[in-house]
């Protein structure tokens, strides 16, 4: 059984996730799409370590599994 995390927002790592999306603003934006999809459809992702959809949202991202076009 996974453990869920309940530390807040210090799983991912900030550091991790900057090497996915190149920029904070652009990260919390596209995080709270996700994580407004996710609530919204009320999806079960198997296998995430956090508990909140933020959290689940920005696992998503840095796992890859969230693809997020920006225009220039």
């Amino acid at each position: 059984m996974i453990n869920k995390n309940k530390d807040g927002m210090r799983y991912p790592s900030i550091d991790k996730l900057l090497s996915k999306i190149d920029s904070k603003y652009k990260l919390v934006y596209a995080a709270s799409k996700v994580a407004h999809i996710i609530e919204t459809e009320k999806l079960s992702v198997d296998g995430s370590q956090c508990v909140k959809s933020i959290g689940i949202a920005l696992e998503e991202i840095l796992n890859g599994r969230v693809n997020i076009d920006f225009e220039s």
